[in-house]
Order: C-alpha cells, then sequence, then structure tokens
C-alpha cells in the first residue's frame, strides 16, 4: 500500500484521513439525532461527550487533511464517461461539492463549540482539559445556536450522502476509478 499520492491515487494518509472523517460524522451525527434518548444521567453525558469529542476531532483532522493536500497534493482527476457527458461543468461540480463539505466540517463544529459556550458550559477537550465559556448562559441565544447547528450537520450529512451516491454511480454505472482510487487495496 503507497503512503503517498501518486499522479493516479490516493494514498493511505489521504484515505485514513478521509474514511476517519467519515466515521466521526456519522458517530457525532447519530448521536445529535439520538443523544437525548439515551437514559438520563450518566449516559446521556457520555454520548453528550463523545459528540463533542468526535466534533473536536473532525474539525483536528479537518487542519490535518488540509495541511497533507498542501504538503501531497491529491491524484488529477481522470476522464471518465460522467466527465464526458458533463463536459466544461464536470470539475466545476465536483469542486463545489468538495469546498461546501469542506465548509461544512468546519462550520458544524464551530456552531457546536458555539452551542456549548452559549449554554454557559465549558468545552472538554477530550478529557485532558477544558476551556471554560467565555459569556455566561444565554439560553435564547443557545436555542437559535442549537438550530443552526442541527441544519449545518443535516446539511452536511445530505452533501456527504450524495458524494457517497455519485462515488457508488460512478463505480457502478460508469465503471470507472473514481470509488477505487480512495478505497485501501494492497500494492499492485
Amino acid at each position: 500500500m503507497q503512503l503517498l499520492n501518486s499522479d493516479k491515487d490516493y494514498g493511505a494518509i489521504a484515505q485514513t484521513l478521509h474514511w476517519a472523517t467519515v466515521v466521526l460524522v456519522i458517530v457525532a451525527w447519530m448521536l445529535g439525532i439520538f443523544g437525548d434518548d439515551l437514559p438520563k444521567g450518566e449516559f446521556r453525558q457520555i454520548g453528550l461527550a463523545v459528540h463533542v469529542a468526535a466534533g473536536i476531532a473532525i474539525l483536528v483532522l479537518l487542519v490535518a487533511r488540509l495541511i497533507w493536500r498542501s504538503i501531497n497534493p491529491p491524484p488529477g482527476s481522470e476522464a471518465t464517461e460522467f466527465g464526458t457527458w458533463l463536459g466544461k461543468w464536470g470539475d466545476p461540480a465536483a469542486a463545489i461539492a468538495h469546498y461546501t463539505l469542506y465548509a461544512l466540517l468546519v462550520a458544524v463544529p464551530v456552531a457546536g463549540i458555539v452551542l456549548q459556550f452559549a449554554r454557559g458550559d465549558a468545552l472538554p477537550l477530550f478529557g485532558l482539559a477544558a476551556i471554560p465559556s467565555p459569556w455566561l448562559k444565554d439560553a435564547a441565544f443557545a436555542h437559535n445556536v442549537k438550530e443552526m447547528h442541527e441544519v449545518l450537520a443535516h446539511a452536511l450529512v445530505v452533501i456527504a450522502g450524495f458524494h457517497a451516491i455519485a462515488a457508488l454511480i460512478h463505480h457502478w454505472v460508469f465503471q470507472d476509478r473514481t470509488l477505487t482510487r480512495m478505497l485501501p487495496r494492497s500494492k499492485d
């Protein structure tokens, strides 16, 4: 397995950062949706702690991904049948989708951090430390930020879903390498 990106494929580091982000987004979103269904008390507190930790980890991984992309650029896009259908619009559409995903990977956790502070709560940093809230509890503001956090999180999951569907269509319908370039494989 290649560690670095090549001209044609993503390397193990880029793949690991991508798939770790996928897992963390799923975990954070599921806990956001079903966290209130956990029994009150310790289980619900653990669920919230994991939700917050996943959000912070998403931000950390995003920074790592952006640094890695600057050090080891991703492979160029390949000519595909779908790309010929879209013509000159193919690459801009893919770029817009990726930039939107990156923007939401920032916006959702940042809104979650603001929500934590708006509730007057400290921001736990993986159980190692905590950043105290810089302002007093404001229930009305917290409610509005929570709504925004939820809308952004749902948008992230929907756009990521479209991203995944597009990769599967590329794989099964157009039978190109769009999906397999991001999957781990043994050295050929």
